[in-house]
């Protein structure tokens, strides 16, 4: 095998096409998976861990990338980030103002999504359509827009008392998800949320909440040549190499014949692709 791209890994990097587009990011180097595909490769983990804020080595990594400093002091590390309904920036209290600035007080999208089977979620308006093919969503439909992260997991947790806010990662990868009538799935949900939501713009504003209409949902096709049977999948902490028949890309996991790996669980490790 011949060594073509070394660097802490990132996030892949993904395109909407049909199928979708992907990138294996390692350091500043891209690496186009798709024409990978049904070829041999190799991933080998050089024991090295950096954090992907301040490029510290640290021993381990915390909330997929982070040293231990920058984990406690970042706002993008905050319980809140998980539990958006719990943003505290209006109380003052937010770690880095000015990033809650930039990236909580602006508009955020509440969607339906189907990946292993119908959920709801929220994303930052410019993070569509990139949040769904995250997660592997076949399916996908924006419903409202509000002004802020906190108005967009409120209205989240509303909704998953009637639907998930889960996607089952082993399901996902077992195939496509039964195909859903997004709209009509969207318009139930709307209906019988429809006094929590009246309440909602009360306490917002009316132009908080904006419902959307007249869109289409997306179709998302992923680059898959065959689906594992048997779900086994690869981590770095217990074998530093990764090696197999690459058969598909699917939300953040490469998906070998000899099992799958969640790429973006490790970022911030040093990684070295072969092929």
């Amino acid at each position: 095998m011949k060594a073509v791209a070394k660097g802490i890994v990132r996030k892949m990097a993904s395109r909407l096409e049909q199928p979708v587009a992907y990138q294996l990011r390692l350091g500043d180097e891209r690496t186009s998976l798709n024409p990978l595909l049904q070829k041999s490769i190799r991933l080998h983990y050089s024991g090295n861990i950096f954090c992907v804020n301040c490029g510290r080595k640290t021993n381990k990594s915390f909330n997929q990338g982070y040293c231990y400093p920058c984990f406690q002091k970042l706002a993008q590390c905050d319980s809140c980030i998980i539990h958006p309904e719990k943003c505290h920036f209006d109380q003052g209290t937010c770690r880095e103002p000015a990033w809650g600035e930039k990236y909580c007080m602006q508009d955020h999208i509440v969607y339906l999504a189907n990946s292993s089977g119908l959920k709801v979620g929220i994303t930052r308006a410019t993070q569509v359509p990139t949040r769904w093919i995250d997660q592997g969503a076949t399916q996908a439909l924006a419903i409202i827009r509000v002004r802020s992260r906190l108005q967009s997991g409120t209205l989240e947790v509303m909704f998953k008392q009637h639907v998930a806010d889960k996607t089952n990662w082993r399901d996902m990868l077992k195939g496509d998800a039964a195909t859903l009538d997004m709209e009509a799935e969207r318009d139930r949900l709307v209906a019988e949320c429809e006094k929590e939501i009246a309440e909602l713009e009360d306490r917002f504003g009316f132009f908080a909440v904006s419902h959307i209409n007249g869109i289409d949902p997306v179709s998302i096709e992923y680059p898959v040549i065959s689906y594992p049977e048997k779900i086994s999948s690869f981590s770095f902490d217990k074998d530093p190499k990764v090696e197999g028949t690459l058969l598909g890309i699917k939300g953040q996991y490469l998906i070998f014949d000899s099992g799958v790996i969640n790429m973006r669980r490790f970022s911030g490790y040093e990684v070295e692709l072969s092929i």
